[in-house]
């Protein structure tokens, strides 16, 4: 298939190559930030508008709801140059209500849109291992599925009305920061009473409180490598998410709340651009006690 792929981050740089090497042709839009293999793999386009001249399926990957908006909508936006019968698929997490609206004026021009938010980081990108959250038509989802295949291993419909895909990555941001918070303050405890947390960690590892983030978080955590693979500030933004979601519900999500404001915590002294695992320098601020030694 012909696809404009616009996003080219962390994640959405190995997304679109791994589209490439399943056969797909590449259309991007020029920007300052394109990588010499990015350049090479796609044909580079002056605007999102002529990304989507060129493009059967545009492919969507920027970092919040106002990003969205501006590369549909903006000026010279992609919704400019879709055709009748294109296909736009958001892989974005960004609000269920937005998406909606993004979702009805896309129709309006005789087009299918899909929400397919991602799970994995950077390593799941990269490896084409990515969990893809799909809301939207039935046969656009089958029309989509190949090109899901080629940058994701679990992938889910969860329901045919637009948004869906964004409720259920909203869930998962939130499972996720839980999980983060509950290892930080385990290992914290754990470090201040004079325990290893290396060896906590290999300890419970086997048990009922495993997790991906044990695994692979508490890693980060120990050795204090944040460079990012989720930065911080992006988390945040989903948390926030949720919490307007959860007031228009008229729900309350006290603990999602709690983790929210670490993160804001972790924000303040100047960490949004790291690795979200980096949430347990707030909990190690409150205590005043690194895992890692004299701070």
């Amino acid at each position: 298939m012909k696809i404009g792929f616009i996003g080219l981050g962390i994640m959405g740089r190995p997304m679109a190559l791994n589209l490439k090497n399943a056969g797909h042709d590449l259309f991007v839009p020029e920007r300052g930030s394109l990588t010499p293999e990015i350049r090479a793999a796609a044909t580079v386009c002056p605007t999102a508008k002529a990304v989507a001249e060129h493009s059967e399926v545009l492919i969507i990957m920027v970092p919040d709801t106002p990003d969205v908006g501006a590369v549909l909508f903006g000026p010279a936006g992609a919704a400019e140059g879709l055709k009748k019968g294109s296909l736009v698929i958001d892989m974005s997490s960004i609000s269920p209500i937005e998406t909606r609206e993004y979702a009805a004026r896309v129709a309006e021009k005789g087009c299918d849109y899909l929400d397919a938010p991602v799970s994995g980081g950077e390593v799941g990108a990269k490896n084409a291992a990515l969990t893809i959250m799909v809301g939207g038509p039935d046969a656009a989802f089958a029309r989509a599925k190949p090109l899901f295949e080629a940058m994701g291993k679990n992938i889910t419909p969860v329901g045919s009305e637009p948004g869906a895909g964004q409720v259920c990555k909203v869930a998962n941001q939130i499972i996720v920061a839980l999980n983060i918070q509950a290892v930080s303050e385990a290992l914290v405890f754990a470090s201040k009473a004079g325990v290893d947390p290396g060896k906590v960690r290999q300890a419970i590892s086997g048990g009922f409180a495993s997790s991906r983030i044990l695994e692979l978080h508490a890693e980060r955590m120990i050795n204090g490598t944040f460079n990012p693979g989720f930065k911080i500030k992006l988390h945040q933004k989903d948390l926030n998410l949720a919490l307007s979601s959860a007031k228009a519900l008229d729900l309350a999500l006290p603990n999602t709340a709690i983790a929210q404001q670490m993160f804001s915590a972790c924000i303040a002294h100047g960490a949004a651009e790291l690795d979200h695992s980096a949430l347990i320098t707030a909990i190690e601020g409150l205590a005043d006690h690194s895992i890692r030694g004299k701070k």
